[in-house]
């Protein structure tokens, strides 16, 4: 784990460097388009406040000491610590990460596992068309059609997570219960691409198992259907969805970025591509960091899980 996250801090480091110039050149461009000028003593004293003057395996070796005692860098473009920055964003990005990881797997498995048990029935035949369509739109597509619905129809108003006299309030059960209202649109919209794919992985899976011989057998003996159907095909056909949390997991918590710009959230995403363009590096960096702990740990969870749901993985482990 800790040699995958150097390795990527590395390179993330050096492609956010490859575009020419940096933020301080994109900075004086801007302003001297405004009318602004600057001399080099001037470029010079920004260059070194913001530490740019100094060779970029230096620049990375310095990132990476403070990082590891908690200090993150400053954001160039917010002239903010980039912990700040992230912080502000995360627990709502937490939130709508879980719940959307949540609907998805709670959605998605109960009709892969009834599309598996009734194939070909009329039924099955519409979940895979909802399924395919759930995977052709795109999130952004569906992010503006429910915002219209919801606001035509309902009188809500779906972009963003509060109303605008809670936006900047502080935290309490009438900010709580706004949250909960403006949630179910983002969650709808980020999950569906995802719900989509699960139901077709856990159908063909469990065709695939019902298929096998044990399964024949144990009917063959009386098995009641229940107890065979949930006792062993539904455990191992759902492995792969388990083993696919380690990407699952920073996708979701990227925001779709995307979608989260159109739905107006204040998730991680838009503020990646804001670092990006604005050649922010510290940001953008760090952003992409937190998403690389976030597939360690996922992979890190799904090899835990996989090793308390299939019970073949603990014998071989024990027998190694």
């Amino acid at each position: 784990m800790l040699i995958v996250l150097l390795a990527v801090s590395v390179v993330a480091f050096i492609i956010i460097q490859l575009p020419p110039g940096d933020y301080l050149t994109s900075m004086i461009s801007r302003l001297r388009s405004m009318g602004v000028a600057f001399d080099q003593v001037q470029i010079r004293a920004f260059e070194k406040q913001y530490g740019l003057d100094l060779p970029i395996y230096v620049q990375y070796f310095k990132w990476m000491w403070n990082m590891l005692h908690g200090d993150f860098g400053k954001s160039l473009q917010w002239n903010a610590p980039v912990r700040e920055l992230i912080g502000e964003r995360l627990l709502l990005t937490v939130i709508i990460s879980v719940l959307t990881l949540l609907f998805a797997y709670v959605v998605a498995i109960p009709i892969g596992i009834y599309s598996a048990t009734h194939q070909y029935s009329l039924a099955d035949y519409g979940f895979t068309v909802l399924g395919f369509i759930g995977l052709a739109t795109p999130n952004f597509l569906l992010a503006l059609i429910l915002m219209y619905v919801f606001y035509k129809y309902f009188g809500i108003s779906a972009g963003g997570l509060f109303s605008i006299e809670y936006q900047l309030a502080p935290w309490s059960m009438a900010k709580f219960l706004d949250l909960l209202k403006h949630l179910p649109i983002p969650i709808i919209v980020i999950g569906t691409a995802g719900t989509a794919s699960i139901v077709r992985v856990m159908r063909g899976c469990l065709l695939d198992e019902l298929r096998k011989q044990y399964v024949i057998t144990a009917r063959a003996k009386g098995v009641s259907e229940k107890v065979l159907l949930f006792k062993y095909p539904v455990r191992v056909a759902i492995n792969p969805i388990v083993s696919t949390i380690g990407w699952t997991l920073p996708v979701i918590v990227s925001g779709e970025t995307i979608t989260a710009i159109v739905l107006n959230l204040p998730t991680t995403g838009p503020l990646l591509l804001q670092a990006l363009l604005f050649e922010d590096m510290y940001l953008a960096g760090s952003i992409v960091m937190l998403l690389t702990f976030l597939i360690v740990i996922g992979t890190l969870l799904s090899d835990i899980l996989l090793v308390w749901m299939d019970p073949r993985i603990r014998y071989v482990k024990r027998g190694i």
